[in-house]
This record gives C-alpha cells, sequence and structure tokens, in this order.
C-alpha cells in the first residue's frame, strides 16, 4: 500500500524526488506561470489561468488521494498534513499574497522564472531568500503569536464534520463554480466582451465532459465512503500484524513505572474501563475514554499530535479491550503506542492495594475484561498502588484504619516496591515529513 518508502541518501530518492521536481517544474513553465504578466492578470480579472490551473490541480488530486484511500491502496493516515496555525496561517497569507500581487510571483513560480534566466524571476527568488533568513533571524520576538491557535492536522472534513466523500464532492462543484466564473470574467475584462454578449451557459463539450467525470467520481467516493479502522487494519503490514502475534506490544507495567520515571519521556495512560471499574482504581493520571469515544477524530487527533518523545498506553481490566482500541488507532495512523500487559488486574498484582481496600475475587485469565479484584471502597488514584514510581506522598489516602497499614493517624509511610524485571518493549518513533507545493 502506497505510500512506499524509499530510503533517503539513495539513488532511487534522488532520482523519484529529481523527477517530480522537474515535472512540477516544467508543468509550471508549459502553463505560463513563469510570466508575471499571466501570474498578476488573475488579480485584475484579465487572465485567470492561475486560478484555473491551480483548483484543477486541487479537485483532481482530492479526488485522487480520497478514491485511493477508498479503495485500500494509499494509507492517507502516512500523508503529511501541514499542521494548522490559524491566525499565523491567516496572517501569512495575506502577506504572502501582497507579496504576489507586488512582485508577479510565488516562491515557487520565481524558482521556474528564475530556472529560464528570467531577471525579475531572479531578483524575486533573491528577495525571498532574503525573507527567509529575515524571518529566521526575528521569528523568536514573535514566537508566541507564530505558534498561537495550533488546531494539529485540521482537514476539510473535519472542518465541516461531514464524511471526506461529501468534503471532496463540494471541493469539485466549488472548483467548477469559479472556472465557470472565471471564464465570464476573464470574457468581459480579458477580452473586453460586454456583459450583454456573454452567454452564462458553459461552452465546450471538452469542458463539460471533465466537469462530468470530476462530479461523477466525486458521487462516487460518497457512495463508497471511507474505510473503517476494522478495514484499514487489515491491509495494515505483516511487520506491524507480527508485533501483534510476538507481544511486542504488550508493556510490562515496570516498564511503565520507569517510563513514568523518565523526564526525558512524555507518558499518557488512556483507560479504557467503565466509569465504575475506572473509579475504583485506576493508575495516577490515566484518562478515561470509552472505546467508542477513542476513536472519534477529536480524541484520536490527540495522540496524532503529541510530539516524538511521548508514548501512550492503553489499558483495560485485561487486555482484550485495549488490543482491539490499538488494533484500531494504530490503523488510523497513531503511533508510540502500547497496551499495559494484563491490563488492571497484572498493574494490582504487580502492585497490590491494601487487603482491607480490594481482594482477589476469582482466578481470571491475563487477557480477560473483568475485574478480577472485589474492592470494598472505591479509591481512584489515592492509593500508592496508582503511583509506584513514588515512594511516598502526602496525597495517598486509605479508608483503611491506621493500624491496618501499621502507621499512626496523619502518618505517610514510605512504599517501597519490589524491582521487577523486564524486557524493554517501547522504541520511540519519529515520522519525517516530506512536504510540496507551490508556495
Amino acid at each position: 500500500m502506497a505510500p512506499f518508502q524509499i530510503a533517503p541518501g539513495t539513488i532511487g530518492y534522488a532520482l523519484a524526488f529529481g523527477a517530480i521536481g522537474f515535472g512540477f517544474g516544467a508543468v509550471l513553465e508549459m502553463a505560463g506561470f513563469g510570466d508575471t504578466r499571466k501570474l498578476a492578470g488573475q488579480f485584475y480579472l484579465r487572465d485567470t489561468t492561475v486560478l484555473k490551473v491551480m483548483f484543477t490541480a486541487i479537485a483532481v488530486a482530492a479526488v485522487l488521494l480520497a478514491g485511493a484511500s477508498a479503495f485500500g491502496l494509499l494509507d492517507m493516515s502516512r500523508v503529511w498534513v501541514n499542521p494548522t496555525y490559524l491566525w499565523p496561517g491567516i496572517v501569512g497569507g495575506l502577506v504572502m499574497g501582497v507579496g504576489f500581487i507586488l512582485g508577479g510571483f510565488c516562491p515557487g513560480t520565481s524558482v521556474v522564472a528564475a530556472s529560464t534566466l528570467k531577471v525579475d524571476g531572479m531578483i524575486f527568488l533573491a528577495g525571498a531568500l532574503f525573507g527567509v533568513y529575515l524571518f529566521g533571524e526575528t521569528v523568536g520576538s514573535f514566537e508566541p503569536f507564530f505558534l498561537s491557535s495550533y488546531m494539529g492536522r485540521f482537514t476539510l472534513d473535519e472542518w465541516l464534520r461531514v464524511p471526506t466523500g461529501v468534503a471532496v464532492l463540494l471541493v469539485a462543484v466549488m472548483a467548477l463554480a469559479m472556472f465557470w466564473g472565471a471564464d465570464v470574467l476573464e470574457r468581459h475584462f480579458g477580452r473586453g466582451e460586454p456583459w450583454s454578449a456573454i452567454a452564462l451557459r458553459p461552452r465546450g463539450a471538452v469542458k463539460l465532459a471533465g466537469a462530468s467525470v470530476l462530479l461523477a467520481a466525486s458521487a462516487v467516493l460518497v457512495l463508497r465512503g471511507q474505510p473503517s479502522p476494522e478495514r484499514r487494519w487489515s491491509w495494515a503490514s505483516a511487520d506491524v500484524k507480527r508485533s501483534v502475534a510476538e507481544r511486542g506490544i504488550f508493556v510490562h507495567p515496570a516498564e511503565v513505572v520507569a517510563l513514568r520515571n523518565d523526564i526525558a519521556v512524555q507518558t499518557a495512560i488512556l483507560d479504557l474501563r467503565d466509569e465504575h471499574d475506572f473509579n475504583l482504581f485506576h493508575v495516577g493520571g490515566a484518562r478515561r475514554v470509552s472505546p467508542e469515544a477513542v476513536l472519534r477524530p477529536d480524541q484520536y487527533k490527540r495522540l496524532l499530535d503529541r510530539p516524538a518523545s511521548s508514548v501512550a498506553f492503553l489499558v483495560g481490566n485485561g487486555e482484550a479491550t485495549a488490543l482491539a482500541a490499538w488494533k484500531a488507532l494504530t490503523a488510523l495512523g497513531v503511533s508510540n503506542l502500547y497496551v499495559i500487559e494484563g491490563g488492571i488486574n497484572r498493574w494490582l498484582e504487580l502492585y497490590p492495594v491494601p487487603q482491607c481496600v480490594a481482594a482477589r475475587a476469582e482466578a481470571q485469565r491475563p487477557t480477560a475484561d473483568g475485574l478480577a479484584f472485589r474492592f470494598a471502597f472505591a479509591t481512584g488514584e489515592s492509593e500508592p498502588a496508582s503511583w509506584p514510581e513514588l515512594s511516598a506522598s502526602r496525597a495517598f489516602q486509605t479508608p483503611c484504619e491506621p493500624t491496618a497499614l501499621g502507621a499512626a493517624p496523619g502518618e505517610h509511610t514510605e512504599v517501597v516496591w519490589p524491582n521487577y524485571e523486564f524486557t524493554k518493549r517501547v522504541k520511540l518513533q519519529t515520522r519525517a515529513a516530506v512536504k510540496g507545493g507551490c508556495g
């Protein structure tokens, strides 16, 4: 399944990206994008070639990407989507737009013009490079604004809250409407035709055929829909499935504790149990989320947006629910995600609460999802067992009598847990961003 991985630094890597860059530049030059008069003409409504070419690319790419994903040819979770910083993006767009009007180029088209030895393109490109240098030297003075209004990987279907196919159809309809409007405006402002002589009906058999194909393909995507997490998991690589079979994704509770003590690693624990079991006992700092809710975009985006130095753990009473959620989230592109081995049942075996708080009710398989301990009190995260990385804390509380713990009232005794041996499973992965575009 695409996207295919090509090792950086190899001949294949250089040839692949060289061919893409050469082809992209050639298309821009053939479209006339190395000529400032054609580029600037769109702002005077005399020549709307730029709008037509760009929105053709946007509409066709949207249909092909969504179609490839819908039919299992492309893993969209591995496609880089530039994170959204709303207000900095708006300001940056305005700055670039003004520069486009004044200079007649965007950065990409200035490279095209410079490569054909156009002097204005060379000067614009030099100015753009100096602007990049100046920005790098001054960004620290306005960094809070530059990093503000962060929205992560934010796509059109998420903004409109519609299925991906519907969003693609809307893009196609918008593009076709803009093509029609651009034609009308171009005939009046560019060719001088009076409004009364301009027919509003779209013309040209080729244009109508292309529009029909675009709309038909978008309609197919609406009917087809995007693959479910279960379907995506069936397309997962053999290596990923082998990691499950060989239990490489299951992390010993002692390794979780060790990582919670590591200041170089950020850890998060998602507890997939119901509210009742969560209130009885949970690992300190864990966030409860239902197995259904964790697959909502607003939830799993929080995992996608986590930095490369972070790792998240899923936990249930046993392993079954957490494993199912792990498969679905992995299929959606979440990395650095693991399952706590044996769930809360295993955690309580290694880091037990006092007998007066809970006692084992019945023997269960490690993968079973029922709570194997009968609690007399709901302790939440107030027991030392919730925070094994802390030897003592005044936040620890217990409903038991102080004498049952061997301590006087108000006294907080140090807790010493055994040093359990474990095989390290967690390997932090980084995701390199390969980006491109005209800007």
